[in-house]
């Protein structure tokens, strides 16, 4: 059977899975994506994407969707300051004015706008958690924590870091990566973080000091996207003590961890208006392989979790869904396009995961503030 005669569905609707079903659209098929959020309005959180040329450009520009992208992204958002704890300022591409032209970035929420207006009418089926499958027939039974549930001959899995499609192809386990970050989203910045607002200048800020780091990032809403890095044990958050949902106790961890910052830092959360979630990075083994099947595969984090340190996160999965829509579009047979697709994404993930891992360790290593200037440096050369 064709894959145009197929009932496709992709669980999680985030850049991969949204970019998958366009791209699958495109060629004719039968898509619906299964999405956890309650509808489209649901508040996204995290930082800009930024997106390469090679990978997410490459499949926004495959989706026909680059003049949408360049309608909504930020020409600011890529300038980036790399400084120190004391806030000294060593890299500053605000002072050229194209600096951040070749890694443009957009807020993830006007991303997925852009995405979902692309797709049918019903494509996504909001507030569907998934829960479990089951094999039925050659294809799936899906069941969903509102207690729907739907048939499918071929089932995607885009849900992410946590994924609970994963497990169906692979019991590999992620790897601790040693690091453990604190990400936040401060509201209305310019009012409740004045001092780092300003600092950013719509821009984002790369800060490097005793073995530890802070990433910040300006929203399109006026918000300040963050996170601190520090080497911690794996089992830190849930052993620390720290009330996560307790403001008071959460800045009383940073004044004491993060004593030896500027004052500028301590902005982070001296408000009311920000949330806050502890998120210990994990990767999976650079060998890791799965025997392909038929009717199932996952793209995304699902498929190559690993930390933030490359900017590789949206564009690995953005790329995935380039590569797995060509296979499928191109190819009869189905397990051969999920064979050759499955194949060269774990080559891919096995490089990008090993440079990942490289810039968590240095970053956060006493010469950390020197790595990442000579990396820069080496993109300049």
């Amino acid at each position: 059977m064709n894959i145009k005669d197929k009932k496709i569905a992709i669980i999680g609707g985030g850049p991969g899975g949204l970019t998958l079903a366009r791209l699958l659209q495109q060629g004719g098929c039968n898509v619906t994506v299964y999405e956890r959020d309650i509808n489209e309005d649901f508040r996204v959180q995290g930082a800009n994407l930024d997106l390469h040329e090679e990978s997410g450009i490459a499949a926004l520009r495959k989706a026909n969707l680059l003049d949408a992208f360049y309608a909504n992204y930020l020409p600011d958002a890529g300038k980036l300051r790399i400084m120190d704890n004391d806030g000294k300022i060593y890299l500053d591409d605000h002072k050229d004015e194209h600096s951040a032209e070749h890694r443009p970035e957009i807020d993830r929420g006007p991303l997925r706008k852009i995405l979902l207006e692309s797709l049918q009418t019903g494509t996504v089926v909001w507030d569907s958690q998934f829960v479990s499958m089951k094999k039925e027939n050659e294809g799936w039974k899906l069941l969903f924590k509102n207690g729907k549930e739907y048939d499918a001959d071929i089932v995607i899995g885009a849900d992410g870091a946590n994924s609970k499609i994963r497990p169906y192809l692979t019991d590999i386990k992620p790897i601790y990566s040693g690091v453990t970050i604190i990400e936040g989203n401060i509201y209305d910045a310019e009012k409740n973080a004045p001092h780092i607002f300003n600092v950013l200048k719509g821009g984002k800020i790369f800060a490097f000091g005793n073995e530890q780091s802070i990433i910040l990032s300006t929203k399109g809403d006026g918000s300040i996207a963050f996170y601190t890095g520090e080497k911690v044990d794996s089992n830190w958050v849930k052993e620390s003590g720290i009330d996560f949902g307790d403001l008071a106790a959460v800045k009383k961890w940073f004044e004491t961890h993060f004593s030896n910052w500027d004052s500028m830092y301590q902005e982070l959360f001296a408000t009311d208006n920000i949330s806050i979630v502890p998120r210990p990075l994990f990767h999976y083994s650079s060998d890791q392989y799965w025997a392909t099947q038929s009717n199932l595969s996952i793209i995304g984090d699902a498929a190559h979790r690993m930390p933030p340190y490359a900017g590789e996160g949206v564009n690995m999965a953005m790329l995935d869904a380039l590569e797995l829509s060509e296979e499928l579009l191109h190819i009869e047979n189905i397990k051969s396009a999920f064979e050759n697709y499955e194949r060269k994404m774990l080559e891919r993930a096995k490089e990008v995961t090993a440079i990942t891992m490289q810039n968590t360790v240095e970053l956060h290593g006493s010469n950390g503030l020197q790595y990442i200037l000579d990396m820069f440096k080496s993109f300049d050369q």
